[in-house]
């Protein structure tokens, strides 16, 4: 274990982080609401006999955990020299990168045009155009590719449009990846030691990203990926995905598939229950990866030995949720609600075994992009 880290304490402390001298743009303005984000115990009804995890509220920032990645890939573009003064930022998103990208503009003056599809709340798009971003939406999935790849064909039709601008590619950018090491120095100053990291999958930066810098000091730090059913990322078969923010029907770049000890794919009723369940429980919640990582990691608890230390990545809150998960008969007609509640996974001995339709975990991580033609 790195010595930097060797004296602090295996449980959270409020003490401050130290920062740098207030020198900069977002130092001085509204990139100071980004980070120092809270850590909640969260136990019963997700695990019993007084065991639980620490989720690490990343809904606290302004727009959520995406703020991080935002700022930072802005910035290292603008140190490098790829994104001039004023020019335009044009990215993909299904909303949390958007709201922490119109946040990246605000601060460093840039437009920002951000590409979705039908699927983004209607509170995300009106507050992306209060922010001052403009929103282009895409009207047909790609026919292999889905809505993402069609998101990407109307990014790159838009950058030869605008001459100058630039988009972050967060699917790719390595940026996306380091911008969540304030993230994993936040968890170590926090918890101490830390023995198992549940966090949801959809760019792969922040898995990678507080993974990589966990296991410098906690080598065996195990990683559970939560993934969603209908999503590609991890072996299984494209298919209609109502829960936004985690899954794929691409394969990004920035996953690092070996960092991986297992994955859980998790069904929408039950992240519904989940949300809802902490939000009763425990005054905290978020949307569709909230629930599912919530899940997860009450399990792991659960048949983990005593004095485990989990901390599971929530990587948003609930406001943008009002209209689906929050919505009784949003849930309601797509049959989420009245559910029982889920108490474990199905497991399976490859993710190509079965196409899965609940709550299903496996020890084998495979990247199925490797084996495409």
């Amino acid at each position: 274990m790195d010595t930097a880290y060797s004296d602090v304490p295996d449980s959270p402390t409020s003490a401050p982080h130290d920062k740098p001298a207030i020198d900069s743009a977002r130092d001085r303005g509204p990139g100071t609401l980004v980070g120092d984000t809270p850590v909640l115990w969260v136990g019963e009804p997700f695990a019993d006999d007084g065991k639980g995890f620490w989720a690490k509220l990343e809904g606290c920032n302004p727009g959520g955990m995406k703020d991080r990645p935002a700022l930072h890939m802005v910035e290292r573009a603008k140190a490098r020299g790829e994104l001039a003064d004023g020019a335009m930022i044009i990215e993909s998103t299904s909303g949390t990168l958007g709201l922490g990208l119109a946040l990246a503009g605000t601060v460093h003056q840039h437009p920002v045009t951000l590409v979705t599809d039908p699927g983004m709340e209607p509170i995300v798009h009106r507050m992306l155009a209060a922010y001052g971003a403009k929103v282009e939406l895409v009207t047909e999935p790609h026919p292999t590719g889905g809505w993402q790849q069609a998101r990407l064909d109307k990014v790159r039709e838009l950058l030869d449009a605008n001459s100058g601008s630039w988009s972050p590619d967060q699917y790719a950018n390595p940026d996306n990846v380091d911008a969540y090491q304030s993230l994993a120095v936040e968890l170590i100053a926090q918890l101490g030691r830390i023995d198992v990291l549940v966090c949801s999958v959809g760019t792969g930066g922040h898995s990678a990203g507080v993974a990589r810098v966990l296991r410098r000091h906690f080598p065996d730090l195990k990683l559970v990926g939560v993934d969603t059913i209908g999503s590609t990322i991890f072996g299984q078969p494209a298919d209609t995905r109502i829960m936004r923010g985690l899954g794929s029907s691409i394969f990004p770049g920035n996953i690092d598939y070996p960092a991986f000890d297992e994955i859980h794919w998790i069904a929408p009723q039950e992240a519904v229950w989940s949300c809802r369940t902490l939000t009763a429980e425990y005054h905290a919640s978020g949307g569709w990866s909230v629930g599912a990582v919530a899940l997860v990691a009450g399990w792991i608890a659960r048949t983990s030995g005593a004095g485990t230390k989990i901390a599971a990545v929530f990587p948003d809150g609930p406001q943008r949720y009002f209209d689906t998960i929050y919505n009784d008969d949003f849930c309601r007609e797509r049959g989420l609600l009245d559910t029982a509640p889920p108490t474990e996974p199905v497991t399976i001995d490859h993710p190509t075994d079965h196409i899965v339709q609940q709550w299903t975990r496996c020890a084998t991580v495979v990247n199925p992009g490797e084996h495409r033609a």
